[in-house]
């Protein structure tokens, strides 16, 4: 009755003895240098991804949030001149509140100084384009800013991890010819450990690649809302006229029509008033 219990008690440690010696943690603690720097790039890569996947996912939602409440204002507001003291009481902290001060300073600086260097030649119409086109420009560089390094942990990472699995399941055949005994245990744990870092590079990449497509839609979707409004905003400030709604109705701050010495729209002019009041 003892015997048994005395071989099964002495076969326990090594069992665990065996189960230590496999894993993530013994084949990187058995990697030589090649190895163990594949490692760490992939951490870096993992640690660089999360931070960013992070950080834009509060900046993104922060922006939808401080967006919709300038629109909300803006469409509210009764004249262009209390947009701008909003804009600068709070200060243009998004891109909605920024191409709308830019578009507007724009336009009253041409309408009262003209033309004073050669970026601001032309008609006001086309100046105030211009600038407004300038400010979606840098909003949209903004907004794409993290999305290469995504990207480049994405397509880069499985293959970091398959050349460290081509490197350890080198160096794992080469031991187990040089051993003199061959075993599949001998075989099946270091081939093992070493597709360990086919799963790592995966890992890494998967939740990259998926942040990266969800980021871009993301983007896609908010500078469509920027472009529509950056087209209400134009229409507005060249004709006077508030923008229709999805009903029909007038939107937009009302008595802020350009002044009668200023372009109405585009190759418009104002008709002169015949003498005697006819």
């Amino acid at each position: 009755m003892l015997a048994p219990a005395l071989a099964g008690a002495g076969d326990v440690p090594v069992m665990t003895q065996e189960a230590a010696s496999t894993g993530m943690l013994h084949f990187i603690a058995q990697s030589d240098m090649v190895g163990k720097s594949l490692f760490v790039i992939l951490l870096i890569m993992s640690l660089a991804s999360w931070y960013l996947i992070f950080a834009k996912a509060f900046v993104s939602y922060r922006l939808k949030r401080r967006s919709n409440n300038f629109l909300r204002e803006f469409w509210a507001a009764s004249s262009l001149e209390q947009v701008e003291n909003e804009i600068a009481t709070h200060g243009a902290n998004e891109p909605f509140a920024h191409l709308a001060s830019h578009a507007i300073h724009s336009r009253n600086h041409h309408a009262r100084y003209g033309a004073l260097k050669l970026e601001e030649k032309g008609s006001t119409d086309s100046f105030v384009m211009r600038i407004m086109r300038k400010v979606i420009d840098e909003e949209t560089a903004r907004l794409e800013n993290g999305l290469t390094l995504l990207a480049s942990v994405g397509s880069t990472a499985p293959f970091v991890g398959l050349f460290g699995t081509v490197w350890g399941v080198y160096h794992a055949l080469i031991n187990i010819g040089l051993s003199e005994e061959v075993a599949l245990n001998k075989i099946a744990g270091p081939v093992g450990e070493a597709l360990i870092m086919t799963g790592l590079g995966l890992a890494v990449a998967i939740p990259a690649v998926l942040a990266y497509n969800a980021f871009v839609r993301t983007n896609r979707v908010y500078l469509a809302k920027l472009d529509a409004f950056a087209h209400d905003l134009f229409t507005f400030l060249t004709t006077g006229q508030q923008v229709p709604d999805s009903n029909g109705n007038g939107r937009g701050p009302i008595g802020t029509a350009p002044r009668v010495d200023e372009p109405v729209g585009v190759g418009a002019s104002v008709a002169p008033v015949p003498a005697g009041g006819e």
